[in-house]
């Protein structure tokens, strides 16, 4: 018979692992191009108004294959000399809306951003997801808390140019083995801060 706490164990280690594995291997750009000294410049692309569609799935981990589409505008904001930034985001459909907003801290010792985010509804930050950027694609990990079960979260963004990028969040409830896409977004710029 399986350890539960021996496999979650195992789960964790191995995310730890993909964590370190996406930590930056070369040397982050700045707004420039240019290399900079660390990666807190990571999300100064972002900074702007933004179109969101925004796709999730309705009832994560259950099975089920019935996603939710959205859309609405994110506005990204710079504070404290671009070590930080607030993204709030706020989209709609038939079936509600979804209204929150994420900051996001970058940690100088640890080279790596933490991602907090709170839904409007709710009123309560969840656990914070932590990595960073390497070859244009971000990579984020962490653990959430899933109808009184903790899961793994993967928070990726990807396909990043000047007027557009796309997010993905996916849960893991075996340790890392398998994943579940359950929110996508594209984003498309329509403003400039």
């Amino acid at each position: 018979m399986q350890n539960p706490a021996r496999n979650w164990l195992g789960g964790a280690c191995l995310a730890m692992a993909l964590l370190a594995m996406n930590a930056p291997a070369q040397p982050p750009r700045d707004t420039t191009g240019a290399p900079s000294s660390d990666g807190q410049h990571d999300f100064d692309w972002e900074i702007g108004t933004w179109k969101t569609e925004l796709r999730r799935l309705a009832k994560p981990l259950s099975g089920s294959r019935e996603w939710v589409e959205y859309s609405g505008t994110s506005v990204v904001r710079g504070v404290l000399d671009g070590r930080a930034n607030l993204v709030e985001l706020r989209v709609a459909s038939p079936a509600g809306k979804i209204e929150g907003v994420s900051l996001r801290l970058y940690n100088p010792q640890a080279a790596q951003w933490s991602l907090n985010y709170a839904g409007a509804r709710s009123g309560s930050l969840t656990r914070p997801v932590h990595g960073g950027f390497r070859n244009g694609r971000g990579e984020f990990y962490g653990e959430e808390d899933l109808d009184g079960k903790i899961i793994l979260v993967r928070f990726v963004i990807s396909d990043i140019t000047a007027n557009s990028a796309r997010f993905e969040q996916a849960y893991s409830d075996d340790g890392g083995r398998h994943w579940e896409t359950n929110w996508i977004a594209v984003d498309t710029r329509i403003g400039v801060e």
